[in-house]
Order: C-alpha cells, then structure tokens, then sequence
C-alpha cells in the first residue's frame, strides 16, 4: 500500500494535526533522514554535518533530524522513501537493480579506475563521484525518471575509497582467490568473481558481520573505513590491497520523498541541494582520509596486510577491459537500457575531466566547494525534481 504523506506523519508522531499538514508551511517540518549506516559511523557523522547545514542554509526553515540504523535499513530504504516513511534516504541502488537501471549501470563500471593511471591513486572515491554526481543531475534524463518512478528525487551521490579483500585467511593469488565464497556489493564484483572462479554471494552490509564470522563467506570485497563501521575489526585477519579495486559508486545519499521535495519552495530546495554538496564530497573525502590509518591499526592489532600477486592484478585488468566492453550490452538484455554505450562513452569523459579536477584538492571543505561549484550549483530548485 501506498501511504500518503500527511497519513504518514500523523501514524508516526501523532503530533502534527491535520489542520498543519495541510497548510503551505511543510518547511517548518522536521524532515526524516534514514539511513541503514550504523550510529558512529563516518556516514552518520556526515549525515548529521549535512543537518546542520540544512539548517544554516535555510535560515532554520528547514531541518533534518538523522535515523542511523533505525527508521530503514537499506534493504527497506527504496520503498520507505518511496512511501513517505522516511523524507530522505541513504539509498544503496544495487540493492534495487530492477528500479534503478541506468544509474546503477554507470555505478558498475567503478573498475574502470583499475585500467587508469597512478594520478588517481588515493583520488578515485573523489573523481568518480564528482562524475557521477554531474552526469546524473545534467545528462541522464533516464537515471531522473527511474528516480521518479520510484516517488523519489535526486539530489546527490556519494561513494567510497577503493573496494579490496578482506578476508580470514591470506588471499593473495588467482590460486587463492578460486573457490572463495565472496561477499560482494555490486554486480562488477559478482562477474569478476566467477569470472576468476570464486562465488560471489550477495547480503546486506548489515550482515557481513555474522557472515564472515560463521565462515559463511571466506572474505569480504569492501573498503577499509567500513571495518570500523561494521565493526569487522576482530573477524578480518588478512587484508589484500588494491584488488579487486573499483569503488561502490551505487549511493544516491540523500534521495528525497517527491512529494516532500515538491512541497518544499525553491529557496529551501536551493538550501538543500547547497547542503547535498557537504554529503556528495565528505564521504569519499574521509573513506580515503582513514583508508591507510585503519589498513595501520589493524596491523597493530595483528591482521596481515598483503599485497597482491602481480598475476591477480593483471587478470583483474584483463577482465575489466572486457566487461566495459559488455556492461552497456548487459543492462541492455536484462533491464531494457537503450543507450548504454552512449552513457558509458560520456561518463568516461566527465570521469577524465574529474580526475584532472581533484589533483590539487587538499582539505574536505576544497573538495565540497569544488562539488559546489562544478555541480549542485547549476541545479535548477525550480524545475529540478518537479
């Protein structure tokens, strides 16, 4: 069933009264932010930074209270957004392939990054998210309209630092790799693995956890900060850098209820998408930030860091070149994408621009300012999600 708006705020709080909710002040509300990331985590702590910011921004028109791992988690975020029952969402597209075809087309081809040269190194969650923010706010019409299918606006991506193994028990070859169960995040990762011979399995991040300690799967394909996120510390033992690479670019970090959007006035939707620019930059910004300190803590609490045989990485490349060749063929057969290779060609353009963009990029607000600057500020709040 399909709740309405006004329906759900009277079944959730019991506070507001019809007479409130059917006036024009809707920005006096405080608006839902559900994310299925767990309290402390940096994506929390980020979400409450884009609060504040929505407050400031709108002159207190407008706030945000944030329910870690509470109101939705990310199994349930698509159809809660959708629904009303939370105003925003930290949605994880992959989790939905069937609603959000293009836009998780363009998130899968993240292991590009492994075929480009050293100055992304260190950069990649940086540039492929300032890529993928532009190229669905001004040149995927379709991405918009899966979205809107769906009751839902975009106003922002965000994504990770490199996606590497880690594992209970040293994974370092193709040998290694071959029969391992993997945990696995996103399509690219599910066809790298049978193509090398491992089988991926697919889960909520909200129970890797339990799957890795039970030896449900032998490793986990994932960046490093969400060790500390998930609380993987005492379960992972052996951690292979760079492969399989790629980052999860899938987050579409502040989707918003259409019809809270709608309700919204231009000034206030302009606050929001200001504020959008802190969510898009501050993820990958920290991802890479703690990325080598966490890889360094482990270590001294007496996990192995290992790199990875030369022989895995090229085969990792072999296979990437291959798959940009199909991902656009792919989500043509399964999900009816009419111009893929036209999207992909065009991504890979705005990905080059942007690499070139985040070279000289040394703080977390440079990076928000460039997002601003490059991005959310030539958003329309007029006609944007209207």
């Amino acid at each position: 069933m399909k709740y309405t708006r006004s329906f759900l705020r009277v079944a959730l709080s019991g506070l507001i009264g019809a007479g409130a909710l059917l006036g024009s002040a809707a920005s006096a509300e405080e608006l839902r932010y559900a994310m299925g990331m767990p309290p402390g985590s940096i994506s929390a702590q980020i979400g409450e930074d884009y609060a504040e910011a929505v407050k400031e921004y709108s002159d207190g028109e407008v706030t945000v209270k944030v329910y870690p791992l509470s109101l939705l988690n990310f199994a349930e975020t698509s159809a809660g957004v959708r629904d009303g029952i939370a105003d925003i969402g930290y949605l994880l597209a992959p989790y939905f392939p069937s609603e959000y075809p293009h836009f998780n087309m363009i998130a899968e081809a993240s292991m590009v990054l492994t075929l480009m040269g050293e100055e992304v190194r260190g950069r990649e969650g940086m540039a492929y998210v300032g890529a993928m923010s532009e190229f669905v706010f001004f040149d995927c019409p379709e991405c918009n309209q899966d979205f809107a299918d769906q009751n839902q606006v975009f106003t922002g991506s965000t994504g990770s630092s490199p996606y590497i193994l880690q594992c209970t028990e040293p994974v370092t070859t193709i040998e290694d790799v071959k029969g391992k169960r993997l945990r696995v995040g996103a399509a690219s990762w599910s066809r790298w693995a049978e193509d090398i011979g491992a089988v991926p399995v697919t889960m909520s991040a909200n129970e890797m956890l339990e799957a890795l300690d039970q030896g449900v799967v032998d490793c986990i394909v994932l960046s490093v900060p969400e060790i500390r996120n998930f609380g993987l510390g005492d379960t992972v033992t052996d951690i292979t850098r760079v492969v399989p690479g790629g980052i999860f670019a899938g987050t579409a970090v502040t989707n918003f209820n259409r019809d809270t959007w709608q309700s919204l006035n231009d000034n206030e939707r302009a606050a929001l998408l200001r504020a959008g620019a802190i969510t898009s930059a501050a993820t990958p910004w920290e991802y890479h930030k703690r990325h080598e300190t966490i890889l360094a803590e482990m270590e001294q609490e007496g996990a192995e860091v290992h790199d990875p045989d030369p022989a895995l990485v090229e085969e990792i490349r072999a296979f990437t070149r291959e798959d940009m060749e199909t991902i656009a063929e792919n989500y043509s057969d399964k999900h009816g994408v009419e111009r893929g290779e036209e999207m992909i060609a065009r991504f890979r353009e705005l990905l080059d621009k942007w690499v070139g963009l985040v070279q000289d990029v040394d703080s977390r607000q440079e990076l928000v300012d460039l997002y601003w600057e490059e991005i959310f500020s030539r958003v329309d709040p007029a006609t944007h999600g209207m």
